[in-house]
C-alpha cells in the first residue's frame, strides 16, 4: 500500500458511522483517537432521549438494544440502533458501536469504533482500532495494539515511512474485510477494503484492497467478478 491508500476515504464509507464529522477533520483514520472520547461526549449529549437511553455517566444506548446483565459498560460510549450486544461483552470506554453492528460474547472493546454492520462476534479484543462497514472479525481474532519495545507505531509503506505518533495503535480494518478466526493483527496493521485474511494468520503491515492474505509471502489479488449475462 502507498501513503494515499491508508487515507480515511480510501478505507471507509463515512456515511456508515455516526462519527462521520470526526473522521472528516483528519487525513488518516487513526488521528481520530486523539479526541474520540470528547467527541462521544459532545455528540452523545445531542442524541434524543426518545431514541437513546443514557446510562450512568457518558453512556448512550439506543432503546432498540438489549442490555444483558453480564455486560460491563464504561463511558464514553455510544451503542447504535439495532446493535447486537452479547453475553459478557466488555466496553472499557471511548467506544462507538455502529447501527446493526455485533459486539459479541466475551469480546473486549477499548478506544475503538465499529462502523455500521461491522461484526465482532466471539472472543476478540479490539483496542485502539477501527472496524469498517460490514467488516467481520472471526472468532478469537485479536487487534494487538502495543509493540513489544513500547515504541511509537510507524507504518512502513511502499512510498513512505508514516509516523502515527501513537504508542498504542491496533488495526485499521477497511469496509467489508474478512478476518479469519484466530488471526492476530499486529500493531499498526491496515487492511484494505474487501480483503480476506486466512484463519490463524499473524498479519503485520499494510495489506491492499481486494486481496487474499494466505501468508506474508503469499498475498494475491482477488479476481474481478464478471458481470452477469443479460438475457434478451
Amino acid at each position: 500500500m502507498k501513503k494515499i491508500d491508508v487515507k480515511t476515504k480510501k478505507l471507509f464509507d463515512l456515511e456508515e458511522t455516526i462519527a462521520k464529522s470526526l473522521f472528516e477533520k483528519y487525513t488518516y483514520p487513526w488521528e481520530v483517537f486523539k479526541e474520540l472520547g470528547s467527541f462521544i461526549e459532545e455528540i452523545g449529549a445531542t442524541l434524543p432521549d426518545t431514541e437513546y437511553l443514557k446510562i450512568g455517566k457518558n453512556i448512550w444506548v439506543h432503546r432498540s438494544v438489549k442490555i444483558m446483565p453480564t455486560i460491563a459498560l464504561a463511558g464514553p460510549l455510544i451503542i447504535g440502533k439495532d446493535a447486537s450486544i452479547r453475553s459478557c461483552a466488555f466496553f472499557r470506554g471511548n467506544v462507538i458501536i455502529g447501527e446493526d453492528a455485533v459486539a459479541g460474547n466475551s469480546c473486549e472493546f477499548k478506544n475503538a469504533i465499529l462502523f455500521n454492520k461491522a461484526q465482532v462476534p466471539h472472543f476478540s479484543y479490539v483496542g485502539d482500532s477501527i472496524i469498517g462497514y460490514k467488516a467481520h472479525l472471526g472468532a478469537s481474532a485479536i487487534t494487538s495494539n502495543l509493540k513489544s519495545d513500547k515504541s511509537d507505531v510507524v507504518l512502513h509503506l511502499e512510498d513512505a515511512e508514516l509516523e502515527t505518533g501513537l504508542r498504542k495503535l491496533g488495526a485499521i480494518v477497511g469496509d467489508e474485510a474478512e478476518i479469519g478466526c484466530g488471526s492476530i493483527l499486529n500493531p499498526g496493521t491496515v487492511i484494505g477494503k474487501n480483503t480476506t485474511i486466512y484463519p490463524l494468520s499473524s498479519v503485520r503491515g499494510c495489506i491492499g484492497k481486494s486481496s487474499i492474505y494466505k501468508s506474508a509471502d503469499d498475498i494475491v489479488t482477488k479476481a474481478k467478478k464478471k458481470p452477469a449475462a443479460v438475457k434478451l
